[in-house]
């Protein structure tokens, strides 16, 4: 450090051989590169298009709304969501962590700001033989290392974009919540409706082995018979016990959701495919896709954040101005206190590019850009796939309904045939049963489909975005930054909650 302390009476000449020294210092140091990187966005593998398919179209013209959910028409699921965005335990994380983001970049900011320091003490000293001694002193000292190439602007800025980083990371918190949520719901809905499937199924079979056991009681049927039919009634009865386990177990995962103590939120019995509507299916352009998904959103201002701090590291390595000024007085009385009073007043000039430590600091912040860059396009690559398998599941499924509800018209036509022909005696009961078993199993797999076409629409709505307005991903001035990045298309109820306030 070299130190131009006007309080020592140091020549001139002094100063101008030491500033002299520093500019052939900075000569030395040309190789070195001090410019702050320019940003851009990192290279990805583009996608012209997605995959044709016959059910689902894909058009720049549509875009999801904010409140998604609510095109499945169940003023429930409403609630249900309104209540997990006001109580999940994630998502006060989430926020909390803007809150703690946004104060960073206030504690950023005070590193251009002087630091005072004052003190007042006394000493008390006690010789053999002499009274004891009493010196009263009060001081300050003001330091103020001054920002001139913009070292601790590139710091606020970084923070700033890691602030707008975990607001991103509060809109894809939010967007899984909405989701789970959906998903969950649509679940417990599935599992009432086959439930009352069961059940009905049960009677029917505890009818006919009634039945059975009277026939056997007038030697028309072999006790084969019955047991055969025994052992039917006992696996339906232990498949509809499954049924009800699954039942509480995903309403106790709703209830954890929406920040309810498990055991606690009772879901009202429904049939899915009375309550639950399915809308249509939403639509975006991969273009769209990168500039309102929240998780990419996150990943590119982390990327930001990164060349920021690179361009931080780099500017710490010039020189450093700081300004010290100290102050203070003295006096064996108390009333003399603030008769007489020093002050120093020292400016110096640090040279970090000579500390192997900064420079090593520049390497490292220059390798986590790699790490940041590659975690982005990790991001853009899982959303293309995420996108692309929801509009192949969405596609299949709804294909592979149109299917079962054949199949189970088809298989109802058997079964009155049957029945007649049973009740003439030209077939057996057993080929009865084995029509209903038949068409119970294609019932069951007709509503499973159903609520599967149900969550890939939902698992398609958090891919594309969820409704969220489109960002551009930037450098904001840092007072911006506490403003929230929900965008004017998106309604105050669902935006990031602002920390600033």
């Amino acid at each position: 450090m070299i130190d131009f302390a006007f309080a020592s009476r140091r020549p001139l000449p002094h100063i101008a051989a030491s500033l002299t020294v520093v500019l052939s210092v900075i000569g030395m140091s040309g190789c070195a590169d001090f410019r702050p990187p320019e940003y851009k966005r990192p290279d990805v593998p583009g996608k012209a298009a997605w995959s044709p398919s016959e059910s689902v179209t894909v058009s720049p013209a549509e875009t999801i709304v904010p409140d998604w959910w609510k095109g499945f028409g169940d003023p429930y699921l409403d609630q249900l969501v309104a209540r997990a965005l006001s109580g999940n335990y994630d998502i006060k994380v989430l926020a909390a962590r803007i809150r703690v983001a946004n104060t960073q970049i206030a504690e950023a900011r005070a590193g251009a700001l002087p630091v005072f320091d004052i003190g007042a003490g006394l000493d008390v000293s006690k010789t053999t033989g002499q009274a004891v001694s009493k010196t009263y002193n009060l001081g300050g000292t003001v330091n103020w290392d001054i920002d001139v190439w913009g070292k601790v602007e590139k710091g606020v800025q970084a923070q700033t974009a890691e602030f707008r980083a975990t607001e991103a990371d509060w809109r894809a918190g939010y967007l899984a919540l909405a989701s789970d949520v959906s998903i969950t719901y649509f679940t417990i809905l599935l599992l009432d409706e086959q439930v009352e499937q069961q059940r009905r199924t049960l009677g029917r079979n505890s009818d006919i082995l009634g039945t059975y056991k009277a026939m056997l009681a007038n030697g028309l049927l072999p006790q084969i018979r019955v047991m055969q039919q025994q052992a039917e009634i006992n696996r339906l009865t232990k498949d509809l016990i499954e049924l009800q386990r699954s039942r509480n177990v995903a309403e106790n995962a709703l209830a954890t959701l929406v920040g309810t103590p498990a055991g606690e939120l009772k879901v009202p019995p429904g049939r899915l495919q009375d309550r639950v509507k399915l809308p249509a299916v939403p639509a975006g352009l991969p273009s769209q896709l990168l500039a309102r998904r929240p998780d990419i959103i996150a990943a590119e201002y982390r990327v930001l954040a990164a060349y920021n701090l690179v361009g931080q590291a780099r500017l710490a390595q010039l020189p450093s101005i700081s300004l010290t000024a100290r102050g203070g007085t003295a006096s064996f009385a108390l009333s003399d206190l603030m008769k007489s009073f020093t002050f120093g007043f020292m400016p110096s000039i640090n040279l970090p590019m000579l500390d192997p430590s900064v420079r090593a600091r520049v390497k490292t912040t220059e390798a986590n850009v790699g790490v940041v860059e590659n975690e982005y396009g990790r991001t853009v690559m899982t959303a293309f796939e995420e996108v692309e398998s929801s509009l192949v599941n969405v596609d299949a499924h709804k294909k592979q309904r149109i299917e079962l509800q054949q199949q189970v018209d088809q298989l109802r036509v058997v079964g009155t045939q049957i029945e007649a022909q049973a009740r003439e005696g030209i077939v057996s009961q057993l080929e009865v049963f084995e029509s209903e078993r038949s068409l119970l199993s294609a019932q069951q797999s007709l509503l499973a489909v159903h609520q599967q076409i149900l969550a890939d629409t939902v698992t398609l709505y958090k891919a594309l975005g969820g409704g969220w307005s489109d960002v551009n991903v930037r450098n904001a001035p840092p007072a911006d930054a506490a403003s929230s990045t929900a965008g004017p298309a998106t309604p105050a109820a669902v935006r990031a909650p602002n920390a600033a306030r």
